[in-house]
């Protein structure tokens, strides 16, 4: 079905189709941890229920990998024999935390979901920490048992835990071998008991778990089905389940863009995941569009940067693609003309968004058009999330004006994990989440002034700089320090250090980044570094003066 009406006027009518009463994706008003909030009416109430109804997809590809397929029925049956190995060999329950520690690849999909079968919390620990920052997750989420691969296990000899490790080469295959025809486990749990521990780094200098609920990954879920029903409305075609779109996977399954928004929403759908593997390289990620056919892919700026760079995109055949979307890290607007021109299917289908590990998914999404209208804005809040810039003492500003973003929705984090000084100070008891950053609305849409205080964003990474500096505190030549964001042509920002030396000092800059690399993960160590023997600038109170500091 085609229509010639006003897109806007379509596009509410279609809105209405799908959320009103009756709809499919029916929103009503109902109350989520004693506030009353818009949810979606038809939703289920528990993560793991979702493998069960996926088995239906049968022989369809769900995990695709360079050299590996794994059908939907496949998986089921892999998840239950697992499931029940975890159960019965490891004790695993309702509540207790199963840590995942490891790249990319099929068996963490896997483990995941065995984990929310048995009503387990997932601990999705980053895989590129050293020893030291690893001991640190697992001594706050305190897992029952450590899943890892070859590379990770090899580290774990220098990390201070008796946590069984089970390793994704040898044990995993074991233990699902060991319980063949095993049924899904069914475990009762309420949709605000957590589902999954995701860590997201901290002004205090330590990663926090954002703490997700089983109603904020069903949620995220049922957003993605609605925007793909969406989409199917305004191509003139009848939305069904399961999907024949084929998702590009990039990014770590440890952050809400690959786990929460794309292989949780596509075991739902019935869509395919075609996970890339390894360190970015362009030729091989378009050989993947063109093989498998991939029709959407959500990527940081710095990869959709280096499609520009790699100058030949043409060579490769990517018509299957309709969707492109950025996310993670804030992008110009000259840089998105530049890639709508060089990148073919970023012509038509680019989309921008902003969102949060605190909130699951997106909080506003800038549609193509918004994207073409409205430069520079990062489009209207998502279904479900209400989003209001307040003046630091929490009053609601008017459009135009400039303050701290504010949202509230079913997506919104439980807490940080273990942290309720810093889960009071950034949630409201009437559950809204101030994120820190700041911006204003203009005409209906959000635009950003300001990150977070003192971020920096490398590639995709949030990185604080507290950390860093913290970390170099600990050099003995090292009387102050400060780590800033410097620009850089490729990843958006690098990390810059200024380091005050002390008086006879003989630590060097190779010295201190060999210091940093023994202690943080390589994309937290400064790539520029300034050594001085001035004192670093501060203000009336005695805090540093970040502003007056030259990387």
């Amino acid at each position: 079905m085609t229509t010639a009406t006003d897109p806007q006027e379509f596009l509410a009518a279609v809105m209405a189709r799908l959320t009103g009463p009756g709809g499919p994706f029916e929103i009503a008003e109902e109350e989520v941890l004693g506030t009353r909030m818009p949810v979606m009416v038809n939703r289920g109430r528990a993560v793991g229920e979702l493998v069960s109804a996926s088995a239906a997809y049968g022989d369809r590809d769900y995990l695709v990998t360079e050299d590996r397929r794994m059908s939907f029925a496949e998986h089921a049956a892999a998840v239950a024999s697992l499931a029940v190995a975890l159960r019965d060999e490891y004790g695993i329950g309702r509540g207790d935390r199963v840590a995942i520690l490891a790249a990319n690849t099929i068996e963490w999909v896997v483990a995941f979901w065995a984990t929310q079968t048995l009503g387990a919390i997932t601990v999705g620990l980053n895989a590129w920490w050293v020893p030291r920052e690893i001991e640190y997750g697992l001594r706050l989420s305190t897992p029952k048992a450590l899943i890892v691969d070859a590379k990770r296990a090899a580290l774990m000899t220098e990390v201070d835990t008796d946590i069984p490790v089970i390793t994704m080469e040898t044990d995993l295959p074991r233990l699902i071998a060991a319980h063949p025809d095993a049924e899904l486990p069914r475990t009762g749990v309420t949709e605000d008991d957590p589902a999954a521990l995701l860590y997201t780094s901290g002004t205090s200098g330590k990663p926090k778990g954002a703490l997700h609920s089983q109603r904020n990954l069903l949620a995220v879920a049922d957003y993605h089905r609605f925007g793909d029903a969406l989409a199917a409305a305004f191509a003139g075609k009848e939305y069904r389940e399961p999907s024949d779109l084929r998702y590009l996977l990039t990014s770590p399954l440890f952050h809400i863009a690959s786990l929460h928004n794309l292989a949780v929403p596509r075991l739902a759908t019935g869509s395919a995941v075609i996970m890339y593997q390894g360190s970015f390289d362009a030729d091989r990620v378009l050989g993947m569009i063109e093989r498998e056919k991939v029709t959407n892919w959500g990527a940081v700026p710095t990869m959709a940067s280096r499609l520009i760079e790699h100058g030949n995109v043409r060579k490769y055949d990517t018509s299957s693609m309709t969707s492109f979307s950025l996310a993670s890290a804030p992008s110009s607007v000259a840089f998105k003309e530049r890639l709508s021109r060089e990148v073919p299917f970023a012509r038509d289908a680019l989309v921008d968004s902003y969102g949060l590990t605190e909130c699951s998914t997106a909080i506003a999404v800038a549609t193509p058009m918004d994207i073409e209208q409205f430069p520079g804005t990062l489009g209207r809040p998502i279904i479900t999330v209400a989003l209001e810039i307040r003046d630091p003492l929490g009053t609601r500003l008017p459009d135009g004006e400039e303050g701290e973003v504010c949202v509230r929705s079913p997506f919104v984090m439980l807490g940080y994990w273990e942290n309720p000084e810093a889960t009071a100070a950034a949630i409201t008891d009437d559950r809204w989440l101030r994120t820190g950053d700041f911006g204003r609305i203009e005409d209906g849409r959000l635009r950003l002034t300001g990150r977070r205080s003192d971020l920096i964003l490398r590639g995709g990474e949030n990185i604080y700089p507290t950390e860093i500096e913290q970390t170099l505190d600990e050099h003995p030549d090292v009387v102050e320090c400060a780590v800033l964001g410097a620009s850089h042509p490729d990843l958006g920002q690098e990390v810059a250090a200024v380091v005050v030396l002390a008086d006879g000092a003989t630590a060097d800059e190779d010295e201190l980044r060999r210091f940093a690399a023994e202690r943080l993960s390589y994309f937290k160590v400064p790539t520029r570094w300034r050594l001085t023997t001035d004192p670093l600038p501060r203000n009336a109170t005695g805090k540093m003066a970040r502003g007056k500091i030259e990387p």
